[in-house]
């Protein structure tokens, strides 16, 4: 009888278990602009062969998600889109995105999606806006006591609405590690290039931003967008109004609180309380914004240098200008130039 051998054991190659891919959920609804909701698709939702041996963990998996999934949505332009996803999968996402609210001015946020987004991070998850997607964190009650920002034109309806929120309508985006926040449409580019840079290091990124053929870090902040023309003097027949009048017509001279203060008639300490009482800042810091925006449209222009724009808009010197210029438009008098600059016909 031939002897029986125990049958011996198959070896077993045990490999890495596979990374868990990181999964983005996007928040679409009905009427919604779909550059801000395009942004999204095109850097989380493309294949990337473009980053492959740069990876050291997968790519992003991404979920357009809506409070009723498959049901139509229709966005501005005249067409139609549906999310595959419900909120039980926005809820559950690694990253969760809102890249607006259907009304901002009515106030409106979807219950369910207010649900959602506490739901999210409560359990860890990162939560991201875009534009007016901030009224949407906000109402969540995720933004209070955090600094946020939200598109400059609706800078001031967040803070009003959200008094808890500590908005700041010069940024590009803030980051609070878990909450994170972008102006406008082109910045929720930025902001998604910052979570790539974060995620998987600056080289991806920069490779993510030359695909998408934009700076992979842009100079400045929302201040250098934001509509800032000289601003008309309230019509009021007063001391203060006569000097602001003046002032707009003398920006090219040196300019004191004496001088200002003898066009209002007043005496130098009167002058300066009204001023600022009235204008909420002080007579000179608001010269100083002035000159800052006379200086665009000659910036824009591309006539004169940057020294002679400064002496033409009163500056003492071109590096007082930068300084101020820096301080007031996050950016450089150079910088706004190259990117708002017109060239000839």
């Amino acid at each position: 009888m031939a002897e029986q051998r125990s049958p011996q054991p198959v070896p077993v190659s045990i490999g890495r278990r596979p990374e868990p891919v990181h999964t983005i959920a996007v928040y679409a609804f009905d009427g919604m602009a779909p550059f801000e909701l395009g942004v999204v698709v095109e850097v989380f939702g493309l294949a990337r062969p473009e980053l492959s041996g740069l990876l050291a963990t997968p790519w992003y998996g991404l979920k357009v998600c809506a409070d009723e999934p498959g049901t139509p949505l229709s966005a501005a332009g005249g067409f139609s889109l549906t999310a595959h996803h419900g909120l039980d999968e926005l809820a559950a996402a690694d990253t969760v995105i809102v890249v607006g609210v259907p009304n901002t001015f009515s106030g409106e946020v979807s219950p369910g999606l207010v649900a959602a987004l506490r739901t999210a991070h409560e359990r860890g998850a990162r939560i991201v806006s875009i534009c007016s997607g901030a009224f949407a964190l906000a109402a969540a009650g995720l933004l209070d006591g955090k600094e946020a920002t939200t598109h400059w034109r609706y800078a001031e309806l967040l803070q009003q609405r959200y008094p808890k929120v500590r908005v700041n309508p010069e940024v590009l985006y803030v980051d609070n590690d878990d909450l994170l926040t972008s102006a406008g449409s082109a910045a929720g580019i930025d902001l998604c290039l910052h979570l790539v840079r974060r995620d998987h290091g600056a080289k991806v990124a920069n490779t993510v931003a030359r695909r998408f053929v934009v700076p992979p870090h842009r100079d400045g902040g929302q201040a250098q967008f934001i509509e800032a023309a000289v601003r008309p003097v309230e019509e009021e027949d007063d001391g203060v109004t006569r000097s602001m009048h003046w002032a707009l017509e003398h920006l090219s001279s040196p300019l004191t609180i004496s001088l200002l203060a003898r066009a209002a008639q007043m005496s130098d300490r009167s002058y300066l309380r009204h001023f600022t009482a009235r204008n909420g800042t002080s007579p000179m810091r608001w010269v100083i914004t002035q000159r800052i925006a006379a200086s665009l449209p000659l910036l824009e222009s591309l006539d004169g240098t940057v020294e002679e724009i400064a002496t033409a808009v009163g500056f003492e010197s071109a590096a007082t200008y930068r300084h101020h210029f820096g301080r007031t438009m996050r950016t450089s008098p150079t910088a706004y130039r190259r990117t708002f600059g017109r060239t000839s016909a």
